[in-house]
């Protein structure tokens, strides 16, 4: 097509510096006309090749200049919005900058229609199967240099190496640590680990991590009933313990107690003993019979029997 363009391009230009002898049937008319004929062909041709001479770039996105001559790409991508370029001699791929997340499961409803489980091992070798997600982002100054790389779309770019990325990332991180500490204590620092390790590997290549999760973890099943079965002897043992402790607690608590009521009982008798020190020291004869004359309201006593019964007073005497 293009040698086609070029040679009539050639005949009109000859045409048109000698338009006498340019004309194949020497007459001036007829030729004139075939000749405008022909520049209007070619000029249909042009337009028609040269029509979409305008690029538009999505927000979000960036455009990667491809040379269809060499094949180069130009190391600064365009940005979104409009932009002029040769259709015949250039092709604008369009790449996402925006965020994407890319799921990793063995369910066909996420992700994609295949499974897409990481299979690693632990540090017991035993087999693991985990489904994944990672959020991720391009940047924009990076992308020529990734289509460089991979000479691809970004779909198969995350389904291709990314993935393998995180394969081995976790397969580095997974495979020092046992399966009980993955699901139990060590579970976020495995993921912090992975992510800082994913990252160091797509860094090169202007790929961002914003998230990586850990969405499931599935391991042998007869691994799984043994990890349950010493979190519930733990968990018995636990409370074996936490009883003891509290029995221990209440013991001691009782001790305290019950020392400090034998302290107060101690206290109490010193201190009555003493009291009934000062008062017996302080009784006299001569009180008591002042006392019990107090207290008389001048009767006498009602008594059976013939005797009288004498009250002595103080300062009386017995008679003889």
């Amino acid at each position: 097509m293009a040698t086609s363009i070029d040679s009539t391009l050639d005949e009109l230009r000859s045409a048109m510096r000698n338009p006498l002898t340019g004309l194949p049937d020497g007459g001036g008319g007829s030729g004139r006309v075939r000749l405008l004929v022909g520049a209007v062909l070619v000029l249909l041709v042009l337009l028609l090749l040269v029509r979409p001479s305008v690029a538009y770039i999505e927000p979000g996105h960036v455009g990667i200049v491809i040379h269809r001559g060499g094949g180069g790409v130009d190391p600064t991508p365009l940005g979104p919005g409009f932009h002029l370029r040769n259709p015949l001699m250039t092709q604008i791929q369009e790449y996402p900058t925006f965020m994407q997340t890319l799921v990793l499961t063995r369910e066909s409803t996420e992700g994609s229609e295949n499974n897409d489980e990481i299979n690693v091992n632990s540090v017991e070798g035993q087999p693991l199967s985990l489904d994944v997600s990672m959020s991720f982002e391009l940047r924009g100054d990076k992308v020529p240099q990734l289509y460089q790389t991979f000479r691809t779309d970004v779909q198969t770019i995350s389904h291709g190496y990314i993935r393998q990325a995180i394969r081995q990332s976790l397969q580095e991180v997974v495979g020092n640590e046992e399966i009980a500490a993955i699901l139990g204590p060590k579970k976020a620092e495995v993921v912090t680990r992975t992510q800082a390790n994913l990252q160091k590997r797509l860094d090169p290549y202007g790929i961002d991590v914003r998230q990586f999760t850990l969405n499931e973890f599935r391991a042998p099943k007869a691994v799984m009933d043994a990890i349950s079965l010493k979190n519930v002897m733990q968990q018995q043992a636990l409370t074996a313990q936490n009883e003891l402790q509290k029995n221990t607690f209440q013991a001691q608590g009782d001790s305290i107690k019950a020392a400090g009521r034998a302290k107060a009982i101690t206290a109490e008798a010193e201190a009555q003993s003493r009291a009934n020190e000062l008062l017996s020291k302080s009784i006299t004869n001569t009180l008591v019979q002042y006392e019990m004359a107090k207290r008389w309201n001048g009767q006498m006593p009602q008594v059976t029997g013939g005797a009288m019964p004498m009250l002595q007073l103080p300062g009386s005497k017995n008679p003889e």
